[in-house]
């Protein structure tokens, strides 16, 4: 199949399979009152270009993602609701080496639809919203392959700009405006007329119209993550006063239904028009009646939720609603399914919805015996071109390793998958001063990176570079995001305040406690920055509460100095604010680099050759205070995997169930703080 096109038959084999709607008329006859229909919304979130159930790190089947058994979970709710609406929340285009391959390796020509696009159009999606990770590849590339003309600087005059194929559903953002014009970069909302099946007052079947508006939000966090493409081209408005100001629009064109697409959690702290989970807020505007959430990897509804977000006063986690507001969140990947079933009377001039019979749901790809939901397989004949292309890029040797690289036991201490990385940021961080930057060149170059792989969708969640050849989608693996290289300079007290956050991502310990305490916390792996150079060492006391955990903390053998200068290498994301590292907003960044953190890696293998566990895997700067505690202190990780800590030098651990209990595929490991 020519990648470039997608012939009649495979779009219609699949929207045959899904049972998908081949249009939506608008029926502008008068409804009886009395006449009642049902409508079901489902909803796709975080598919992060995740089409097929594959892993192309590790070049395998991964059966608990992918697009092509959310389609089956489309087509057995289609089948169950006989009105359907298709929707997307965003972040669909970027997250798989098949994205990266489509963005920046063999870039999409204009006349061809991206592949996450391209089996969508075809399963039937009437609409979808924007994610921040759609803006990862510029403005530009989201330009061509969403089929939109951006009015920006920098860009042609929409005039100029060739109509490029993008999706045949419209996408909605109602809070990022162009600086150029002030106007919104997308459409802010679009009105749905959905012919639908329903019975009229005397029990008869007619056919009939809902007018369904969509309005999109995506976090206004994209203008420090993604500065480098969007900083003096577009600006955020706060999604409050967006949706105030466009839903009233929709309600007068005569939209019978609201339903916000936003690309957020749920924050009940004080509203902010730079918030960055806005969801909660936005269920309070007049006029809301679904959401659509996305954005947190989470599961909405879940009656045995922990996550702080659905546990906060006004969610109810059982029933699926924020503040009375009906609202599902699909998980990501493709996992899950998310559906708000509506059951609508007409009054004779609009249509009611009966909150009584509202059902909220999130189904999962994954059925109770723990085997997944078949695959729909015209998905995978839709990419077949795009997914082989893929494949063979990601396996270009670049150099080989004589140990495993992984991130199992990352989180206590084995730098084995992340000190490369740092290798490769600060060699090229410290070249680019040398030759460009002759004021900093005295200061020391330092650099951080974090295990962005650790367990939090699983077991099979971990960085794992086997011994031998390495190739592309090894060093993918080693560095999952598509992020550049930037360089900050910093003081001591900033690589301090730094580090304290960083060890957010352990709960305080009680050494008193003669019950079992969990490790680690929360806070994202990919948050868990870390140094790996023999220049620097400290302590992290987990004893101690959160801003008081960094000890002993030394620049070549000496306290460091507070007040000392130092460049650090690390990522757009992390120096322009993401994580919100204290004293990182953008500010102190003195080299943007073009280029991606793993084309550097990639680079920077290609030139040593061989990767070792002596030269590149063993520099650990960092370890816990030593403290003998009463009780048990346990954390997460594959089964099986002891002997890599072992290898990696690691005392004091062992692994005591090979089954947690969590239904993740993880194991129980307790670690000897005193070791």
């Amino acid at each position: 199949m020519n990648p470039s096109r997608f012939d009649l038959t495979t779009s219609c084999l699949i929207a045959s399979l899904l049972l998908a709607g081949c249009g939506s008329s608008d029926n502008t006859a008068t409804v009886p009152a009395g006449t009642k229909t049902t409508l079901a919304l489902l909803e796709t979130t975080d598919l992060h270009t995740n089409v097929m159930s594959y892993d192309y790190f590790k070049l395998a089947e991964d059966k608990a993602l992918g697009f092509e058994r959310t389609a089956t979970l489309i087509a057995q709710a289609r089948q169950e609701f006989p009105n359907t609406l298709l929707l997307d929340n965003g972040d669909t285009i970027q997250g798989t080496a098949l994205s990266d391959y489509q963005a920046t390796i063999n870039p999409l020509a204009c006349d061809q639809t991206l592949a996450m696009y391209k089996v969508m159009n075809a399963a039937g999606y009437e609409g979808g919203g924007i994610g921040n990770h759609e803006f990862n590849y510029g403005l530009p590339f989201l330009s061509q392959v969403t089929g939109n003309r951006f009015d920006v600087s920098g860009m042609a005059e929409p005039a100029a700009q060739p109509t490029c194929k993008g999706p045949s559903f419209p996408l909605v953002l109602a809070n990022v405006n162009s600086v150029k014009s002030a106007q919104p970069l997308f459409q802010p909302y679009s009105i749905i007329s959905k012919t639908v099946t329903a019975t009229d007052p005397d029990g008869k079947p007619v056919s009939s119209t809902v007018k369904i508006g969509i309005i999109g939000f995506t976090p206004p966090a994209i203008m420090s993550w993604d500065k480098r493409w969007l900083d003096g081209k577009v600006y955020t408005v706060g999604v409050k006063e967006a949706a105030e100001k466009y839903i009233p629009e929709m309600r007068a064109k005569g939209a019978d239904l609201v339903v916000v697409i936003s690309h957020g959690g749920l924050d009940d702290s004080a509203y902010s028009p730079t918030m960055e989970n806005g969801s909660y807020h936005l269920s309070r505007v007049a006029g809301v009646d679904a959401m659509l959430i996305g954005h947190s990897h989470q599961i909405f509804p879940n009656a045995t939720s922990t996550v702080a977000q659905f546990n906060l006063p006004g969610v109810d986690k059982t029933a699926g609603t924020v503040n009375g507001v009906p609202t599902v969140m699909a998980n990501y990947w493709g996992k899950h399914l998310g559906v708000i079933k509506f059951d609508l009377t007409h009054d004779g001039k609009s249509w009611v919805i009966d909150k009584s019979k509202t059902v909220v749901q999130a189904r999962s790809a994954q059925n109770a015996d723990k085997t997944y939901v078949a695959i729909a397989p015209a998905i995978a004949a839709a990419i077949a071109s795009e997914h082989q292309a893929t494949i063979a890029y990601v396996k270009t040797p670049v150099g080989s390793t004589d140990f495993e690289m992984s991130s199992y036991f990352a989180d206590v201490g084995d730098p084995g998958a992340i000190e490369l990385v740092n290798q490769a940021q600060a060699d090229y961080a410290a070249k680019y001063v040398a030759a460009n930057l002759p004021q900093y060149a005295s200061l020391p170059v330092l650099s951080v990176s974090a295990p962005f792989k650790s367990g939090f969708a699983g077991g099979s969640d971990y960085t794992d570079v086997a011994q031998g050849n390495m190739a592309i989608n090894n060093a993918a693996d080693l560095y999952l995001y598509p992020n550049t290289v930037y360089a900050v300079k910093v003081s001591g007290a900033d690589i301090r305040n730094w580090l304290e956050t960083a060890a957010k991502r352990f709960n305080q310990i009680n050494p008193a406690l003669t019950t079992q305490q969990e490790l680690i916390g929360s806070f994202p792996g990919y948050n868990f920055d870390m140094f790996t150079s023999p220049d620097i060492r400290y302590e992290i006391d987990v004893t101690q509460p959160v801003g008081s955990r960094i000890v002993n903390l030394k620049y070549k053998g000496a306290s460091i100095d507070p007040a000392k200068e130092f460049i650090v290498a690390t990522n757009n994301y992390r120096a322009s604010g993401g994580g919100s590292f204290p004293g990182l907003d953008g500010s102190k960044t003195i080299y943007a680099s073009p280029d991606t953190n793993r084309d550097v890696l990639i680079q920077y293998i290609k030139t040593i050759k061989t990767v070792t566990r002596a030269a590149n895997g063993s520099d650990r700067s960092w370890q816990f205070t030593k403290v003998t505690t009463a009780g048990p202190v346990v954390f997460h990780s594959a089964p099986g995997k002891l002997p890599l800590a072992q290898a990696a030098g690691l005392a004091g651990i062992t692994q005591l169930q090979a089954d947690d209990g969590t239904g993740k595929s993880l194991a129980l490991y307790a670690i000897d703080l005193s070791r």
